[in-house]
């Protein structure tokens, strides 16, 4: 009876020591490896930003500034050309190489485009291809084995789906932010000629223009462009808006090749159908867009379509509204025989036309209350 009491004693010390051990090892060693007692996984949204990140660089330009004694001295000694750069806006990493996405207004104003990777480092950049149409600009950097973003499918997004923005606001550099996406498909805001904007709550202010969106698997799915500023301001206030990758992707080809982007015309001025419209014009409809102006000698004119036509489908694929029509006929190739299938009163009618392609045009002026990120 006393050998058992005496083994039961020894046994109940030693796994109190084993115990201590064990507590003093996870307290004092927390990256001790033990098999037995693996370490939690990371956070998924940590696990986003790790694979983002890297990525995404600093766009600044240079600023001439007086130095601090330079009326004194009659000398700028003591200017530091760190002092002369001023942030511009945020860019997206695309290849090894060195080629950058970033927005057009960021880039646009600058003599001088100065790009700074996420260790620290300045590169000098040059413009490969410009869309302002979209607000889309690829620049190039002498660098070799950059990180390169994942791209991710816009088309795939969901409303509430958890989002990440990453750039540089305020100059504070490199800043993550989280959100939802709160709605898809925002157009109508005066920004850009195409738009289709992803709209998020992630906080993202100045400075983050040309920053990815991203989604939980670190993936691209939208470039942060402009915030809902009401009175003018620049304020976050909960509205933020990206250029989605369906529309990035159809883009990028072109300006990586450093050519102008080219879209289908068939010369139409459209408007929304609203509900007064459809019932002053007797139409069995509330939906569509309604053709407001053809424009004379273009091949809608010439296909015999009229004012007040209600566009219902283009080669079949149905129109409900003003952003979806615009991009059926920007991804038409010129040349290329359209079918548009229009209400008339009472009446369907198809007609066959030929597309043109979309002569230049001045960009949409910006309309209060939205603000670029620059």
């Amino acid at each position: 009876m006393f050998r058992l009491r005496s083994l039961w004693l020894l046994f109940c010390q030693v796994v109190t020591v084993l115990l201590a051990v064990l507590w003093v090892t996870r307290t004092y060693w927390p990256n001790y490896s033990d098999p037995a007692f693996p370490p939690p996984p990371e956070p998924i949204l940590v696990t986003a930003v790790q694979a983002a990140a890297p990525s995404v660089v600093t766009i600044l330009s240079r600023q001439e500034k007086r130095g601090e004694h330079e009326d004194s001295i009659g000398s700028n000694w003591n200017s530091l050309p760190e002092r002369n750069l001023h942030a511009k806006g945020s860019g997206v990493i695309l290849s090894e190489d060195g080629k950058i996405l970033t927005n057009y207004h960021v880039i646009s104003p600058l003599s001088e485009i100065i790009v700074r990777l996420p260790n620290g480092e300045d590169h000098i950049a040059q413009i490969v291809g410009s869309d302002p149409e979209t607000d889309l600009s690829v620049i190039q950097i002498d660098a070799q084995h950059l990180p390169v973003i994942r791209m991710g499918s816009s088309s795939q997004l969901k409303v509430g789906e958890p989002v990440l923005a990453i750039g540089n606001p305020f100059s504070l550099g490199q800043t993550v932010t989280a959100g939802i996406v709160s709605a898809l498909g925002r157009h109508g805001l005066g920004l850009s000629d195409y738009e289709d904007f992803i709209q998020t709550d992630a906080a993202i202010n100045r400075g983050n223009s040309g920053g990815p969106l991203v989604n939980l698997r670190g993936e691209m799915v939208g470039l942060n462009t402009a915030i809902f500023s009401p009175k003018q301001g620049s304020n976050f206030v909960a509205i933020g808006f990206a250029i989605p990758t369906s529309i990035i992707n159809y883009v990028l080809p072109h300006l990586l090749k450093g050519e102008p982007v080219v879209r289908g015309y068939i010369g139409l001025v459209t408007r929304q159908l609203s509900d007064e419209f459809a019932r002053d014009l007797g139409l069995s409809v509330t939906r569509g867009v309604m053709i407001s102006q053809v424009i004379a000698q273009s091949p809608a004119a010439k296909a015999g379509l009229r004012t007040f036509d209600v566009v219902r489908a283009i080669n079949g694929q149905a129109v409900n509204n003003l952003n979806e029509m615009t991009r059926e006929i920007s991804i038409l190739e010129p040349g290329t025989v359209v079918t548009v299938e229009v209400l008339r009163g009472a009446r369907t009618i198809t007609y066959t036309l030929t597309a043109d392609e979309r002569p230049p045009e001045p960009i949409n002026t910006k309309l209060p209350p939205y603000s670029s990120l620059e």
